[in-house]
């Protein structure tokens, strides 16, 4: 018997192996086997032990496998997390407020509300895209249009900085992908009046023009930041984390007193009115410290409103536009002539027969004035007589006196945009372009160069860079020995006295001095035109100077009965402005003697008008008296019953 037949015997001998091998057997021949099985014993336990075993091998691979994400490589699932419901948000700021010196808001930050969307989120409920429409007030179509646009977005805006009311109405609709969030908006409580100075901001409340620009950095603060969890509709769900806190802008305290500002915008206003002229600026200058203390411009605009305004309504005249400075400029010239020490204040100059040739051109006079002091020269305006002047000064030394009073320099005041104005050198000059640049011609400058430079002749000779900002004091420069400016400052009085050519700008109570200009305007083809600019300069009050005030008026229409000579359109602005801020300001009088003279006149005037005998005498006010006593109690005001200014006399 073979070893394979043995083992196969002991196989079949065996009852549990048997079985066994039978099935076995059976099977590969391909033969069915019944009740094979049937000597096997079934035993649960095992299966037990075996399907627990395998599920435990499992739940230790599943729990290995979670570690494993959660805890030793969970970067990259920490970071698709994130990206779907963790977002880090701006905190937004407010922009710093602007306020006047005396603390009053110029420009303030409001809190509004900017409604956004989540297209893609959106999109899913189209149904809803109409209601929100209508909640927009938008056509249909057009939302629907701008979304699948935006399709591939997670952000859109739908109304920006609108009232926080109108915004709550809008998400009260429930519409999915809608969300709101706290923004800033800037509100100028002044209006048109300090446009220009103040500038605008855009939709994302950053400085676009003016103060605003220049002082950007220094306003707008820092946005904070803070990390949340959204859910699917973009509302914040948790606060995470404060990533950075928000620091609100700093304040801003400028030069401009608002009471003036106003006055020099109303007065503006109203000169432009009657004389229907194209355009108009004033300046008003503090003269020991060269603060801006008014600037006003028209056309304006309001900056709470910019649509629909015109581009060319937002520019700071004031500061960027060059007019040619006409007679305003012989005052400068004389100063030139006294400091040169070729002619005194008594010096007599003949200005026969009332003009002179120029070259190609002739010098004209109003008429002729025959001889006339250094004072005359100044108080009758006459060109021929300051082109005498001009011509016994050397060229170099004409140039240098004119450029050190800051023309054909930038003011440096720190306004974006500020130009230099035009002052060419000698070696630009042609034969005759000195004497034209004497009385004004051939050179330009803007109202604020104008405005430092009259106040430079009334501190004493000193030229101070001017400032917007509260308690910035810039250093001054000696341009003309003191006593020369307080001699021309003198001249300059009797051009508001009787027989000059200003009494349009007389203050009651106060000594006033200034020049007229009229400039006639350049033409855009070559030559000059028949329009005319406007101008006044001048400096209150004389014996103790407190402002300096330009006064230019564009294209004034002459038929209207007015002129357009700079004593009769500009200088009552002037006048008006000026008589206000010596009040607001408690600036005591000057000349006592003509305000009791023009008090006695109004009293005698009652008493005959009642039909008895007058008072014996003017009563002086209490605050007259101690500025005439010469206490030391303070600045003293007028009394608010002081009689409207008067103007003494016709202006030409």
């Amino acid at each position: 018997m073979s070893a394979r037949d043995r083992r196969r015997d002991a196989a079949r001998s065996n009852p549990a192996h048997g079985g066994a091998w039978a099935a076995l057997l059976a099977r590969f021949r391909g033969e069915e086997v019944r009740g094979a099985r049937r000597g096997v014993r079934y035993n649960p336990r095992h299966r037990l032990a075996m399907v627990g075993g395998t599920l435990a091998l499992c739940s230790v691979a599943l729990v290995g496998r979670a570690f494993d994400v959660q805890v030793l490589n969970n970067d990259f699932y920490v970071r698709q997390g994130d990206a779907r419901a963790l977002r880090e948000i701006p905190i937004p700021t407010s922009r710093g407020m602007i306020t006047d010196r005396n603390g009053e808001p110029l420009a303030v930050s409001t809190p509004v509300e900017s409604v956004w969307a989540n297209p893609q989120e959106l999109l899913k409920h189209p149904d809803r895209i109409p209601e929100l429409a209508e909640a927009l007030d938008v056509p249909a179509d057009y939302l629907t249009r701008k979304l699948t646009q935006r399709a591939d977005k997670e952000f859109m805006y739908l109304q920006r900085r609108i009232n926080p009311s109108q915004a709550r109405k809008i998400l009260a609709h429930g519409i999915p992908g809608v969300s709101s969030q706290r923004e800033f908006r800037r509100f100028y409580p002044q209006g048109e009046a300090l446009a220009h100075v103040l500038g605008f901001t855009n939709i994302d409340d950053a400085g676009q023009e003016g103060l605003e620009l220049a002082f950007d950095e220094w306003l707008r603060g820092t946005p904070g930041a803070k990390r949340v969890i959204r859910d699917g509709q973009g509302r914040i769900i948790e606060n995470v984390d404060l990533l950075r806190p928000a620091e609100p802008g700093r304040d801003l305290t400028l030069t401009i007193d608002r009471r003036i500002q106003y006055l020099a915008y109303r007065e503006l206003r109203n000169a432009l009115l009657e004389a229907d002229a194209s355009s108009g600026s004033v300046v008003v200058l503090d003269i020991a410290t060269s603060e801006v203390l008014a600037m006003a411009n028209l056309p304006s605009f309001n900056p709470n409103d910019l649509d629909g305004d015109r581009s060319d309504a937002r520019r700071n005249r004031a500061v960027t536009d060059v007019v040619e400075p006409g007679s305003t400029m012989k005052p400068i010239t004389i100063a030139a002539a006294l400091s040169q020490g070729i002619v005194t204040p008594a010096t007599v100059v003949d200005t026969s027969p009332g003009y002179m040739a120029n070259g190609r051109y002739t010098i004209n006079d109003f008429r002729n004035y025959g001889a006339l002091t250094i004072t005359g020269i100044i108080t009758h305006s006459s060109n021929v007589g300051v082109a005498k002047l001009a011509e016994r000064l050397p060229d170099d030394y004409f140039y240098d006196f004119v450029h050190g009073f800051g023309y054909g320099d930038k003011p440096g005041s720190g306004f974006p945009g500020e130009s230099s104005g035009v002052l060419a050198g000698p070696g630009q000059w042609s034969g005759t372009d000195k004497r034209t640049m004497s009385y004004g011609y051939g050179l330009s400058a803007t109202p604020l160069q104008i405005a430092m430079a009259y106040a430079a002749l009334a501190n004493d000779g000193v030229l101070t860079a001017p400032t917007f900002v509260k308690g910035q004091r810039n250093e001054g420069e000696r341009v003309v020995d003191a006593r020369v400016a307080d001699q021309v400052l003198r001249m300059m009085q009797t051009v508001t006295e009787t027989g000059g050519t200003a009494t349009g700008a007389a203050i009651l109570g106060y000594h006033v001095g200034g020049k007229t200009g009229t400039a006639r305007k350049f033409s855009p083809t070559g030559g000059y035109s028949n329009k005319y600019i406007a101008l006044f300069a001048g400096v209150v009050p004389v014996e103790n100077p407190r402002f300096s005030m330009v006064v230019v008026i564009n294209e004034p229409d002459s038929s209207k009965g007015y002129g357009y000579g700079g004593g009769a359109v500009a200088a009552p602005v002037f006048r008006n402005v000026m008589a206000g801020a010596l009040r607001l300001m408690d600036v005591p009088p000057d000349d006592i003697e003509t305000w009791l003279a023009a008090q006695a006149a109004e009293q005698a005037k009652r008493a005959k008008a009642a039909g008895g005998a007058g008072e014996s005498g003017p009563v002086l006010p209490t605050a007259v008296a101690a500025s005439t006593a010469g206490t030391a109690s303070g600045p003293a005001s007028l009394p608010d019953a002081l009689p409207e200014p008067v103007t003494v006399g016709g202006a030409r």
